[in-house]
């Protein structure tokens, strides 16, 4: 049954959020994100202390793309 929808103000919508009014089979929105990080670059709290005498993050990637997002506008 088709929805009869009023007036919608949208304000803002986020780079992988979904908007939808009225009927769908399936929504299933895509996200590709790729993170390099050293040696404690995720650590977070109060008064840490880390020695992190040597770091190296090794970021060689032969692929070109890993996970291609097509055909999701």
């Amino acid at each position: 049954m088709p929805a009869f929808v009023g007036v919608v103000k949208l304000n803002s919508i986020g780079s992988s959020g979904v908007f939808h009014i009225g009927d769908v089979f399936a929504i299933s929105p895509h996200s590709v994100a790729k993170t390099f990080a050293g040696a404690g670059s995720f650590n977070t709290g109060d008064g840490l202390h880390i020695y992190n005498y040597y770091s190296n993050t090794n970021i060689n990637d032969a692929d070109i793309a890993d996970e291609n997002v097509v055909a999701n506008a």
